[in-house]
């Protein structure tokens, strides 16, 4: 008799990828469900949550600033996918623009439940089931702003920092578990990133009786027309390319700078004195 040599398919690989609404959530969950990929997909729109399943997708509602959407997203993953979860990306965020001088404490508690707190609570209800299996891959969409600052951006600024210590430390504490934490530090990427930002500004920075008023007026602008006009913004297919290394490599890196900026930014972090660095980029800014 020949022996029978047909091996069984690999089982479908999973991820739950937050901030799936638009721009780089939209982009990496489009491209990982054409690669094969059973994905998990968050959003905090009806309307946005209606496409995504629409486009075949299992989606669910999550707000990293209400912890009981977040304690049931991930009930309900670890379920569907019968606690055999592979990946998380996090990568639902935004940026709360103004001085620090400037800031309402609702303000800087909000950037921080939503850029912060939140993804620390999804990650820690995740890892037992990964601990499990000896193996998970987890990616967290940080930004070029969690390794240097930048004026107006404090709130924002602060949030990365945060989590690039958080996570780093966490990618050393679990060596040897099989799971890897890895950080994607993006420059300018096209997104309503800056138009979104542009929406917190009005809501929380009385710009008008504000010393930095004039600047307000010039960075308000350029928020409201999209950020940054430059040749060297990237597309989220950018992200994408470096999201594929840590979630598929055997040796996924802790840290993956996205466009010419974010990897000119270190550079002159490890190059520049510091008095040197900061007028640079506040000259940037």
């Amino acid at each position: 008799m020949t022996p029978n040599t047909q091996t069984s398919p690999a089982p479908q690989k999973t991820i739950l990828i937050t901030g799936c609404s638009s721009g780089i959530g939209a982009f990496c969950a489009q491209a990982l469900k054409q690669r094969g990929w059973r994905v998990f997909a968050t959003a905090r729109k009806a309307e946005d949550l209606a496409y995504l399943r629409e486009q075949g997708f299992e989606a669910f509602y999550l707000d990293y600033c209400e912890p009981e959407t977040i304690a049931a997203v991930a009930e309900a993953v670890l379920n569907a996918c019968h606690h055999q979860l592979d990946a998380l990306f996090n990568n639902g965020a935004y940026a709360q623009p103004g001085a620090v001088e400037d800031l309402p404490m609702e303000a800087l508690r909000l950037q921080f439940e939503a850029n912060f707190f939140g993804w620390q609570d999804l990650t820690q209800r995740l890892i037992p089931a990964m601990r499990a299996r000896k193996q998970g891959r987890l990616v967290h969409c940080s930004s070029i702003l969690g390794l240097v600052p930048m004026k107006w951006r404090g709130a924002y600024v602060s949030s990365k920092f945060a989590l690039e210590g958080l996570m780093l430390v966490q990618r050393m504490e679990l060596e040897g578990s099989g799971l890897t934490v890895s950080m994607i530090e993006p420059g300018p990427i096209t997104s309503k990133f800056a138009i979104n930002a542009a929406a917190f500004a009005q809501k929380y920075i009385d710009m008008e009786a504000s010393v930095h008023r004039q600047d307000y007026q010039r960075q308000f602008a350029k928020l409201q027309g999209g950020g940054t006009k430059s040749s060297v913004k990237l597309g989220p297919d950018a992200v994408f390319e470096v999201l594929l290394h840590a979630l598929e490599s055997d040796r996924p890196r802790p840290h993956y700078p996205v466009t010419r900026p974010a990897k000119l930014g270190i550079l002159a972090k490890r190059l520049l004195p510091s008095r040197w660095l900061y007028k640079m980029l506040s000259d940037q800014s």
